[in-house]
Formats: C-alpha cells, structure tokens, sequence
C-alpha cells in the first residue's frame, strides 16, 4: 500500500520515497505527497526527483485498481504515456532510467494543488449556504462546481456575499475522524447523494470549518486549506438549471 501522507498534512510539498511497483496504471510508491483523483478533487501533479537529480513529470495521480475494478491501497503516479511504455520495457528515455527499489524525491505542483484546496473548502461552504444534498461535484485549479439536489432558484449575489463573509469570518479548519458507529448514528453528516465515504478501517475522515460556531462538518478525504481566510476571493460565475431537481452551482476566483 502507499502512505498517504497529504491525508495528515496538507501543506507537504515534497517526501522522499521508494519505488514499489511499475504499472501500466503508473509509478507505485511507498509513500507520497500526491493526492489521487477522488471525491470530486482532481489528482495532483508534480515530478518525481531521482538520485541524479534527473526529473519525471507527473501528469495525473490516480488511485490503483485491481483487476475486478476495485480501488486499491496503492496511489499510481502517471507520466506521460509514451514515457510510461518506455520505463515499463526497461527502456532508457531522454537519459531517464527507473526501476523498483529506486529512491525518488515525490514533489507536487504547489501552486495548483493550493488553488485546489481553496476551491474545496469553498464547496463545503457553499454546503452550509445552501443546505441541501449534493449529486455532483468537480474541483479543478481553475474552477469548481456543485450540483444540489433541488427545485428551488438559487441567488449568485447572494451566495458570493455568504461565501465572502466566512471567508473573512477565518474560521479554522481541523481534520478529525469518527467511527462507522458514529456515522451510522447521524447519517446527515454525509451531504453527498452519490460518493459514500470508504468503511472498513473502523475510522472515517472528518473535516471541520468552525469550532464553538460549527459552519459545517462531514466525511472527506480531500487537501483543505487550514483557515477560510486563506480561500481568498472566490466568486459564484454562475447558476444553471441542469436538470427538474439539480442546480448547479459554479465557482471561480475573484480579482
């Protein structure tokens, strides 16, 4: 399995590691500041550093699926398609070289995983101004959506002055974790109608904004931001219609 340590730190750039497995799904290690493609949140890139200080551009991350189709523990990084072919035929490509055992310095693309966690907290406030489940969501650099499960119009003024008003409240932001008993017990916790969060290890992931005046809480596995504040200006560019009972809601940054 690969340690996945942006689950416990955010803010980690880069982490040594060591190559565990090359896949035609990507670059397996053992551990890794890279998050995968899940619960809305794009997958991270970056480049993975070898010893001679030669790089590999990570153009995706995603998470391993095994042969039934099943998510597995490992986190696959993907370089570009012909350099993967290469590095699974031994081959040596523009002087690069890899192979299993390998020490590799995994360094993410700072800038775009930031953005990412500011649009991501954002869609959990957005969760509070407008309470209602959610069946869709898509959390990129450049912008971010949510689609709630309902009939009633929604107002773009209006949200853009409550998202900047607990943008400016700087509210913490704190991970937790509850167990399956717990959820089971307050199954509203869950705002999402189609991603169920993942059982079996007998803790569930948590994300907080707010301490004595909760603004929201419920179970994710995505990067945040440690405080509202540091969201920035952030903007509803529109409200759409999508289906009788969707609304979609479309976020960008402000100037």
């Amino acid at each position: 399995m690969t340690q996945d340590l942006f689950r416990t730190d955010a803010y980690l750039t880069e982490c040594t590691a060591t190559v565990t497995a090359i896949t035609p799904q990507g670059i397996v290690l053992d551990r890794t500041v890279f998050y995968p493609l899940g619960g809305g949140q794009a997958g991270d890139t970056g480049v993975l550093v070898l010893a001679d200080g030669s790089e590999i551009a990570i153009v995706d991350t995603r998470k391993g699926k095994a042969e039934n189709g099943s998510f597995t523990d490992e986190i696959c990084h993907l370089p570009a398609p012909e350099l993967l072919s290469q590095l699974l035929n031994q081959e040596q490509a523009a002087g690069i070289k890899l192979a299993v055992g390998d020490m590799v310095t995994a360094r993410i693309d700072w800038a775009r995983r930031h953005r990412l966690m500011r649009f991501h907290t954002t869609t959990h406030l957005l969760c509070h101004l407008v309470p209602q489940l959610v069946n869709g969501c898509s959390i990129t650099p450049d912008y971010a959506r949510l689609d709630f499960n309902m009939t009633d119009a929604l107002d773009k003024e209006a949200l853009t002055a409550g998202i900047a008003r607990l943008v400016a409240a700087a509210l913490p932001i704190a991970v937790g974790t509850i167990t399956d008993a717990e959820l089971d017990a307050n199954p509203a916790l869950v705002k999402s109608m189609s991603v169920q969060p993942p059982r079996g290890s007998g803790q569930i992931r948590t994300i907080r904004i707010g301490t004595d005046d909760l603004i929201d809480l419920q179970p994710c596995g995505g990067t945040h931001v440690a405080n509202t504040a540091e969201i920035g200006p952030v903007i509803v560019t529109k409200i759409e219609k999508k289906s009788a009972t969707t609304r979609r809601v479309v976020l960008g940054f402000g100037a």
